[in-house]
């Protein structure tokens, strides 16, 4: 079993930046991989990045690359996602996710098997 809490959501202006964190707690957090997710209003949850087990390798969604960057610290078992430039579509509830056996950077949800309860970002215009 692996509990995840997210942090660091807020409400910002659209060009700022902002820093989720995503603390973990339980089994084997360093040979997982990690993702991030986001749901805004009336869509579905989409994938946003990823991260390997041993951050040899990331994946990003194409809206958020270049401007989002996934890291992990494996002794403090957290992972982050620093947000720049952002805009106001990027506003969604954010999950961290942790993979139930992979090690890789996935960018599906099926292969992640907890979830955090998310934290709320708001990017006004």
């Amino acid at each position: 079993q692996v509990q995840l809490v997210e942090s660091g959501g807020g409400l910002v202006q659209a060009g700022d930046s902002l820093r989720l964190s995503c603390a973990a707690s339980g089994q084997a957090f360093s040979g997982r991989g990690m993702g991030w997710f986001r749901q805004a209003p009336g869509k579905e949850r989409e994938f946003v990045a990823a991260i390997s087990a041993r951050a040899l390798s990331t994946n990003y969604a194409a809206s958020v690359k270049g401007r989002f960057t996934v890291s992990r610290d494996n002794a403090k078992n957290t992972v982050f996602l620093q947000m720049n430039s952002l805009k106001p579509e990027d506003t969604a509830v954010y999950y961290c996710a942790a993979a139930g056996r992979t090690p890789q950077a996935a960018g599906v949800m099926s292969a992640y098997d907890y979830w955090g309860q998310g934290t709320q970002v708001t990017v006004s215009s």
